[in-house]
């Protein structure tokens, strides 16, 4: 054995010493021959005699096996002292493993109860005052009890035997173990070959297991319950798995090897072969790569169906690239935008499908209502289709008549509540126009250069997403939804909504101009869309450059339809059910509708859908059932208790005088809130909480200075507002109020709360107030009809002004509600409040002279 495999083995043992040191060539070529020696022992040969008691030498990290030859490096005092009185006696010692390799000097505790007891053969001295030592195994030993501490371990032992049992299986698993450390030595150079010799002629299984553990890369732990083991079949066992895991670790740093050389190589190789191509192309009177590169990017451009100014700035930048070196830091700046450049659809488009009724057949099929936008987009293909019919029957000539070829697009703003099927409108419309479809999200946008891009000095710099759009389109006339526009950011990089101004202006876009490409790009046949929930937070101008189409909430029937006709068929599928095993009645559908919803679109309900199918699904994989239909009965037991009341909460709530239910918009759709008027001792104080703005606390001023004024009429005594404090709140405290439109709802809660009469829970009501009764019109009137719809309500108070908004109501919703068209605050009171005959008396303190309140 050589001796840097004498020193590799050297280093993976250690004996109470905190560095390993090299063993003398001589004795470690003794260690090896005495292992093959040791092979020749058998079942016949004489087995040691085990003395009673022996000195214990801990080893540090190491385990010493009975029939192998180990060599040991003793450095510590009272070790030396141990193998000078045993090398003066009988030379035997028990070795045992510490449990902690770390520890500097291990005491009875610390140390296994198994061990080896070993005969020194030889020992050697060497000038740093350590002891080298070569010591046989000869068999496994425990310990019983420790004798002495001082100035060294010893201990009263007795010899434990290994089973050694004579079965195939013994042998099978002998042939399995030679086998793996024959293979595994292959892959570990320092592993001798006289060992492996030794190991293929040994017989004795048990001598076959020791030798092997002896001489692989194994834990301390594995090494001692190896020992331990009782029986070579165990031991084989485990010997086998510690070697079949060993080898699939080598051979994967075996595979990694190659693999990482062979790149290397290959990389070398190609090296080589590019510089000779490049000198047989020289000689051959061919261009290289970069000539290649260039007339490629000629032909692109040729090809691409630029306009001038973008070809000449494309041809003058090829010119620079073919005066410029590969390996220079602008040739990759100047390749990378040629080939945006080149790769834009300048000429490509989609021809529009123009056939009106397929167009209406796909909108229909997709979307349920959403009457406007369909016919706006109907609008739009009608007169491309007559624009394209005008333009082969007149020429550019006839002055009379002149068609504008230069908008081609359309610009839209849908503005409407979540959920409403704002963003799924415009995959819709390019199926229906048969045009690509980009979708881009604008929420969270702050930098100006993410719509046009980054300007070419800066490293890394890149086209905006406008063109990135296109790029990925592949088309100059797609349809692009630009979503959530009402989200765009603003901060010190830009403002993105003004950058979109050119972009969305039909008679800038024509020639717009990203900083990256530096040339204009036409955008004027692009079709945009964009999305918002209210118009309030986009600019002004960017907002005149967009048609504006709304959105309301759909009504009960809308949604129930909505349901049948497109949730539960998608639910049903997604769900893994087939057509036949689950329905849903109409009624069932409508009480998901009320009592598990609340909103103005239907993306709760199509959860609130999807939770009772999976439900469905969980039976009928049971083999519970085979096919559910759901009424309205099963709603509750599949979605459990109502989370709203349909009509409850307004009954509970305007019970009691004081009390008014009024109408809000809100960015997510209309809604209902309640206007509470409490009175308490004091004296002319007035206050209102629940978060209100400036507008709606002026409102709440105007209505109890009319009701002041008409304390008369009211039949309240003039003193009793000097004699009491007025509390105005308006539920829930957490949710910020504004606007005007509450004006008539205070004042009918400040009028019941003087009158002791409650409002009808029936009613709901909205509109500003002046300091002389008048109603003015609000805004939102079609989204809080829907509102007062959902909640049950059935009869609606607005500004006799709007009347026209009424218009805009779903025939259905007109049909079932009763609209109370009021000009004068008496007209609200009138239909608001409970008729004086049936209800309390007005309180005392509230009467003038004594009187009930009158009609």
């Amino acid at each position: 054995m050589t001796r840097k495999r004498a020193q590799d083995m050297t280093k993976a043992k250690k004996v109470e010493t905190t560095e390993e040191r090299a063993v003398e060539k001589e004795e470690l070529d003794v260690t090896v021959k005495d292992s093959a020696e040791s092979s020749d022992m058998d079942e016949t040969s004489v087995q040691p005699v085990v003395p009673p008691e022996l000195p214990i030498l801990p080893l540090r990290g190491l385990v010493v096996y009975p029939q192998t030859a180990i060599p040991l490096t003793v450095g510590q005092p009272r070790s030396i002292k141990l193998v000078d009185d045993v090398v003066a006696g009988n030379r035997l010692i028990a070795l045992v493993a510490a449990k902690d390799p770390e520890m500097e000097t291990p005491g009875p505790d610390d140390v296994y109860r198994v061990g080896t007891m070993a005969s020194i053969h030889r020992l050697f001295r060497a000038p740093d005052g350590t002891i080298r030592l070569l010591v046989q195994g000869l068999a496994r030993i425990e310990v019983d009890e420790y004798t002495e501490t001082e100035p060294y371990l010893r201990a009263k032992i007795h010899p434990n035997r290994e089973t050694i049992e004579d079965t195939l299986e013994v042998e099978a698993l002998v042939r399995n173990v030679v086998d793996l450390f024959t293979r595994l030595a292959e892959l570990v150079p320092s592993i001798p070959g006289e060992l492996i010799s030794s190991a293929l002629n040994v017989e004795d299984p048990l001598q076959l297991v020791y030798a092997i553990a002896t001489y692989i890369r194994i834990s301390l732990e594995d090494a001692q319950e190896i020992l331990e083991l009782e029986s070579t079949d165990a031991k084989l066992r485990r010997l086998m798995g510690i070697l079949t895991k060993e080898l699939e670790v080598l051979e994967l740093g075996r595979k990694i090897q190659t693999e990482a050389q062979s790149e290397m190589e290959k990389v070398q190789r190609e090296y080589y072969l590019r510089e000779q191509l490049k000198a047989i192309q020289r000689e051959l009177g061919e261009g290289d790569e970069q000539i290649v590169e260039i007339e490629e990017f000629r032909k692109k451009i040729a090809e691409s169906g630029m306009p001038d100014e973008a070809r000449k700035e494309a041809e003058r930048e090829v010119d620079r690239l073919s005066k410029l070196p590969t390996a220079a830091a602008e040739y990759g700046v100047i390749r990378t935008y040629l080939d945006w450049l080149t790769s834009l659809p300048w000429s490509k488009t989609t021809e529009d499908d123009l056939n009106i009724s397929h167009a209406r057949e796909v909108l229909n099929e997709d979307h349920y209502g959403l009457s406007d936008i369909k016919d706006r987009i109907l609008e739009f293909l009608a007169v491309r289709k007559l624009r394209q019919e005008r333009a082969e029957e007149f020429t550019e000539t006839e002055a009379e008549y002149t068609i504008r070829r230069d908008r081609r697009g359309a610009i839209l703003c849908f503005v409407g509540p979540p959920g409403v099927g704002k963003t799924s409108l415009g995959a819709s419309i390019a199926r229906a126009m048969g045009r690509k479809f980009i979708r881009m999200s604008l929420g969270g946008v702050r930098d100006e250069a993410e719509i046009r891009g980054f300007r070419r000095t800066y490293i890394g710099a890149m086209p905006g997403r406008m063109i990135q759009t296109l790029r990925r389109a592949e088309s100059r006339n797609p349809v692009i939804m630009l979503d959530e526009v009402d989200k765009l950011g603003r901060d010190f990089r830009g403002d993105p909504a003004s950058a979109l101004l050119e972009v969305l202006d039909p008679e800038q876009n024509a020639e717009f101009r990203d900083h990256y490409l530096d040339v204009a790009f036409d955008l004027s046949e692009v079709f945009f869309i964009t999305t918002a929930n209210e118009l309030e937070p986009i600019p002004g101008p960017l907002r005149d450059r967009m048609e504006i189409i709304h959105l309301s909430g759909y009504t009960e029937q809308e949604k129930v339809a909505i349901a049948e006709q497109y949730l539960v068929p998608r639910q049903t599928k997604e769900n893994g059910l087939r057509p036949d095993e689950i329905g849903f009645e109409h009624d069932s559908l409508m009480t998901i509708v009320r009592d598990y919803t609340r909103e103005a679109g239907v993306r709760t309900l199509e959860r609130e859908i999807g939770r009772a199918a999976r439900k469905v699904v969980t039976r009928i994989a049971e083999g519970k059932t085979d096919k559910v239909v759901v009424d309205e009965k099963m709603v509750r037991e599949l979605l459990g208790k109502p989370r709203y009341g349909y009509r409850e909460e307004i009954q509970e709530r305007t019970n009691l005088p004081g009390v008014a239910t009024g109408l809000a918009w809100t960015p997510v759709g209309g809604d209902v809130l309640f206007v509470e008027a409490a009175r308490m001792p004091g004296g002319k104080g007035f206050q209102f909480t629940g978060q209100l703005g400036e507008v709606m606390q002026e409102s709440a001023r105007t209505a109890l200075s009319y009701i002041r004024s008409k304390a008369d009429d009211f039949d309240v005594d003039a003193s009793f507002f000097d004699k009491n404090d007025i509390h105005i709140h308006v539920p829930a405290g957490a949710v910020p109020k504004d606007g005007p439109s509450a004006g008539v709802t205070m004042a009918a809660a400040l009028a019941s709360l003087l009158t002791g009469r409650p409002t009808r829970s029936n009613v709901a009501m909205t509109g500003e107030i002046t300091l002389r009764g008048q109603v003015l019109p609000v805004g939102g009137i079609k989204d809080k009809v829907l509102a007062a719809h959902r909640f049950g309500v059935d009869t609606v108070i607005i500004p006799k002004k709007n009347e026209n908004d009424l218009d805009d109501l779903p025939d259905d919703v007109r049909e079932e509600l009763t609209f109370v068209l009021a000009e004068h605050v008496d007209d609200v009171l009138k239909a608001a409040l409970v008729s004086p005959d049936v209800v309390l008396e007005t309180p005392p303190e509230a009467r003038k002279n004594g009187r009930k309140s009158k009609k």
